[in-house]
């Protein structure tokens, strides 16, 4: 259990970095309490839009919200799982991106 705990730990502070990153730079973020994903609200873009001009601007690979229906739309999903150094550099290339 111990183990278990420690592991979701990981994960938890990885997504308060990726939270804390997206509402320093001033957007509405949802999610990532009880799941490592946190959804970031593009209001007025097409999800698929933001998708491709994060990969392409900083080569990290989001998911477009409207992959998960109509309600994702207008949102970018980013993961928590993965190492704390990726983690971290994807948040660095969001900052340099957005502000």
């Amino acid at each position: 259990m111990q183990a278990m705990r420690e592991v979701i730990g990981f994960y938890r502070e990885n997504t308060n970095i990726i939270v804390e990153t997206f509402d320093s730079l001033g957007f509405k973020v949802y999610g990532g309490k009880d799941a490592p994903y946190v959804w970031i609200h593009f209001p007025g873009r097409s999800s698929w839009d933001v998708f491709a001009e994060i990969l392409e601007k900083t080569h990290v690979v989001t998911t477009p919200g409207s992959g998960f229906g109509p309600g994702g739309e207008g949102f970018v999903r980013v993961s928590a799982f993965g190492h704390r150094e990726n983690v971290l550099e994807a948040c660095r290339r969001f900052k340099q991106l957005y502000k």
